[in-house]
């Protein structure tokens, strides 16, 4: 595996709204040639603002950043000639058959006239569409227009491949569908930045986590390291007010090497033995006299993670402000 690094980023921030809204935050990002690098983060923690700047879309207010070496913003057109994008929402036109969106890409690619039909039936087979490449896209489900919208981004064959949170409203069997796509591309040398907001998926397919919070880097390493820091299981307790959660707190607090935490009536701890500190839990709280309303048992999830690094839920979304932003504010943003 090459230890070359293929996308840099250092210092970048982003505001909107008149610097009301930071984006980006003093962002720092290093993706290594042939590897899945994950971006973990909730809604609004900066990912796809990121990914706007990486892929040209979006200039920084400063810092910069350089795909293979080339700067994103004095050198975009060559930054976009190596990269492939497919972001949150299939991007397709639902007019056209899948056939037809491939070949329109590979033109406005530039690709050789005479490569254009072979390259997109190449891709309509490996993306498992070929029986569907003459049907309107409006006829295809949402993991179907996904691969497709994917399979667009490779017209090119680019070396980097940007994938904004790719699996988002789609269903378990076409989630892990695109996930075995996702690592065949990898297997092939082709180099992924992978924004998620699933702990199992940058865990499924990244050699290494970058987590982000309003803005920067709060922790990164690979999955391993980054679950060995929560622990194996979650245990969450609710309880019948908020002062007996804190009591609850209070009492379980030496169950665990974490701080447990709490959220309106609900207690929840970090534990690396959850059946069994469950038990002690529900030892001492009967002990207390503490009244419980539910007990429950999870894998760490996203919230988890962030709880942990934190100390609180990721509640603010950025970049649904910034999508509020108008029209006219967004392109004069982007002019300047």
């Amino acid at each position: 595996m090459s230890s070359e690094i293929a996308v840099t980023a250092s210092d970048l921030r982003v505001t909107f709204r008149k610097g009301e809204v930071k984006a980006l935050d003093g962002f720092d990002l290093e993706v290594p040639t042939g590897q899945v690098i994950g971006l973990l983060g909730p809604n609004g923690a900066g990912k796809t603002t990121a990914v706007r700047v990486l892929s040209t879309i979006l200039r920084p207010d400063t810092g910069s950043a350089q795909v293979l070496g080339h700067d994103v913003v004095k050198e975009a057109g060559r930054v976009r000639r190596l990269i492939g994008l497919a972001g949150q929402y299939a991007t397709v036109d639902e007019q056209l058959t899948g056939m037809e969106n491939l070949t329109m890409v590979g033109k406005l690619c530039h690709l050789k006239r005479s490569s254009v039909a072979p390259r997109a039936v190449e891709l309509l087979e490996q993306f498992g569409l070929s029986d569907a490449g003459g049907r309107p896209v409006k006829t295809y489900s949402g993991g179907m227009r996904r691969r497709l919208d994917l399979a667009a981004a490779l017209v090119a064959r680019p070396p980097i491949l940007f994938l904004d949170e790719p699996t988002t409203g789609l269903d378990p069997q076409s989630r892990l569908g695109l996930w075995d796509v996702i690592e065949a591309l990898v297997k092939g040398g082709t180099t992924v930045l992978l924004t998620t907001q699933y702990l199992e998926e940058a865990d499924r397919l990244a050699q290494s986590i970058v987590v982000i919070d309003k803005g920067h880097v709060i922790a990164k390493g690979t999955p391993a390291e980054l679950k060995a820091e929560l622990g194996a299981t979650v245990l969450e307790l609710t309880l019948a007010s908020e002062e007996a959660a804190q009591q609850t707190a209070a009492l379980l607090a030496t169950l665990s090497t974490k701080t447990p935490h709490i959220d309106g009536v609900t207690v929840g701890l970090t534990v690396d033995e959850g059946p069994k500190i469950a038990a002690e839990a529900l030892r001492r709280m009967d002990a207390d006299g503490i009244d419980m309303l539910g007990l429950a048992l999870h894998e760490p999830s996203l919230d988890d993670v962030f709880l942990a690094l934190t100390g609180r839920k990721a509640e603010v979304d950025t970049e649904a402000l910034v999508e509020g932003t108008t029209r006219k504010g967004r392109k004069a943003k982007e002019a300047s």
